[in-house]
């Protein structure tokens, strides 16, 4: 059954998808953050809805890495390296730096779960099951993919977690009022960290050199792009004096 063939079809099946929910997520909110509506159902507290949402990517990456038996092979290690480098940051830290508790819907919870759970089976699938086994060698660390990728891993990274660290600090302890996050690439889009997360897995996409690494730069996109135009339309609505629509975008600066 996981053959080959299988494998283009489901990338296949996943980026229709992806455009689907792109177009879909213009219509509907998902219903977390400040676009948090009761109507999703039941909740979670939002550090372990984070937790949960984000931990079985990391731990599948990881199981698929462990029954290859291409894991000792380096390049692929540095790509394991990576990619766990960002989910051990969304799952053991990020969730842990979030201030207050607010509430997020299991649902959404479980929706990220399978998520991730399936683009794990995307990357690690490439990586160590469907990629040529020659797809990777040694050289492949200072070839020019390689090394443009990895550079725009990191300053996606660098943007969207000092993003995040400019947004959790807006409020000061007890303050719930909503203020207009500035500085840094937030002078740009009103969606900086969402940038960030986009730049980063490009860069994974580039410097891995797959489709499997494409659909998710896509599926990131599709999934960030409209939640990035709704908070602008929020933003402007709360902070029409402080808002220069001429010069901030939503999540491409000087473009979108």
């Amino acid at each position: 059954m996981f053959t080959p063939t299988f494998f283009n079809l489901f990338l296949v099946g996943m980026a229709i998808l992806a455009v689907l929910v792109f177009l879909a997520l213009f219509f509907v909110d998902a219903g977390y953050g400040k676009f948090y509506n009761p109507k999703w159902g039941p909740t979670v507290d939002n550090h372990w809805g984070w937790f949960l949402m984000e931990v079985p990517v990391f731990l599948a990456m990881l199981a698929l890495w462990w029954f290859s038996d291409r894991r000792s092979d380096l390049v692929r290690l540095v790509f394991l390296l990576l990619f766990e480098l960002h989910y051990f940051h969304r799952s053991f830290i990020f969730p842990q730096q979030l201030r207050g508790h607010s509430r997020m819907p299991w649902a959404i919870v479980a929706m990220g779960a399978i998520f991730n759970t399936l683009n794990a089976f995307m990357q690690g699938g490439w990586i160590y099951y469907f990629s040529p086994a020659d797809q990777y060698p040694t050289s492949w660390l200072y070839s020019l993919p390689f090394i443009a990728g990895t550079l725009l891993f990191f300053t996606g990274m660098y943007v969207n977690v000092t993003s995040d660290g400019i947004i959790r600090n807006l409020r000061k302890p007890g303050d719930t009022a909503h203020y207009l996050p500035q500085g840094g690439m937030f002078r740009y889009v009103t969606s900086a960290n969402y940038l960030g997360e986009w730049l980063e897995w490009t860069g994974f996409a580039i410097l891995t050199w797959s489709w499997a690494g494409a659909v998710f730069s896509l599926w990131t996109f599709a999934n960030l792009a409209p939640r990035a135009a709704r908070t602008y339309e929020l933003y402007c609505r709360e902070f029409p004096d402080e808002l220069d629509t001429k010069k901030v975008k939503r999540i491409i600066p000087f473009i979108y």
